[in-house]
């Protein structure tokens, strides 16, 4: 079958099928592209694959591309749901993508940053502009509601709730939920939506029902939104990825004593245990502060 061919069966089984989110369908598309152009390079048949194959794939992966655990975990995650994909389509005889294991993430703690540090960031767009007008307001959302990137490009002005403070979010695997939002997000979503949205769709509102919108009056991309914010961190001085905001978001509901259920819900956390890692960052503030209020104790075995 050709490679083109197989990648479109493959990509449909995924949203069909699997419920996999479109993020993920096209993470998977360029993964197992990137698998498929080494088979074709090695000059091996899908139906010759083995867990040979797949070792010397990944290792390329690491060697050549310096992927990271958490990149390799995607590329298994990949490779498992393409050769359940091929054998059930019967190209293959046996999977031998079922003994792969996923490695484990390093435990390095999220980034974060104290309400001080994000406002100064966020000072130094210039809302006097329109696109300026805009980003603030994106990136008060996320940072008041705790919203990953996508989930923010993905809104649609009707998931709005200005009064109540409420948005409506599609998350991973296409999973809706409420979230909450401030005052102050609330105030920059007004003056967005009076505004700058209007001189953004010149006259094509009804065009895009989307929230965000770039000058053309289309959709905002999450890599428009990714680069807007990387100047802004500049300008800051501040190397902080935009993630950076939603585990500030975490961070910072957990300091001011919210629960970890009441945090999973918001974060749209399949998995409690990925939401227990913010209790670690907290942690560790707590022990900066001992360290540095009482540094004749002993903190050794905190």
């Amino acid at each position: 079958m050709e490679k083109s061919a197989l990648l479109n069966r493959f990509c449909s089984r995924l949203v069909a099928i699997e419920r996999r989110s479109v993020l993920t369908k096209e993470c998977y598309r360029l993964e197992i592209g990137k698998f498929l152009n080494f088979l074709e390079k090695e000059k091996i048949d899908i139906s010759a694959v083995d867990a040979s194959v797949l070792s010397s794939y990944l290792a390329a992966r690491k060697n050549i591309d310096k992927i990271d655990s958490r990149s390799t975990a995607k590329a298994v995650s990949a490779l498992r749901s393409f050769f359940r994909f091929a054998f059930d389509e019967r190209l293959i005889k046996e999977n031998p993508a079922s003994i792969l294991e996923i490695p484990k993430r390093s435990s390095r703690l999220p980034q974060v940053m104290d309400q001080k540090t994000v406002e100064a960031l966020l000072d130094t767009i210039n809302t006097d502009t329109v696109r300026g007008n805009r980003d603030r307001c994106i990136f008060e959302l996320i940072y008041s509601a705790g919203l990953r990137v996508s989930e923010a490009a993905g809104l649609n002005i009707r998931d709005i709730d200005l009064e109540g403070g409420i948005a409506k979010v599609k998350g991973k695997g296409s999973k809706e939920r409420l979230v909450l939002f401030g005052p102050e997000a609330s105030s920059r979503l007004k003056l967005y939506l009076e505004e700058a949205r209007p001189k953004l769709a010149q006259g094509r509102e009804n065009r895009s029902q989307a929230l965000f919108i770039g000058r053309n009056g289309k959709r905002l991309s999450r890599k428009s939104i990714w680069k807007n914010y990387a100047k802004s961190a500049a300008l800051a001085g501040t190397s902080s990825r935009l993630h950076t905001l939603r585990h500030s978001f975490a961070t910072g509901l957990l300091s001011g004593g919210a629960d970890l259920r009441t945090v999973q819900e918001l974060l749209g956390h399949a998995d409690l245990s990925t939401t227990q890692i913010y209790t670690h960052v907290d942690t560790s503030s707590l022990r900066e502060n001992h360290r540095r209020f009482l540094p004749r104790l002993n903190t050794a075995e905190m």
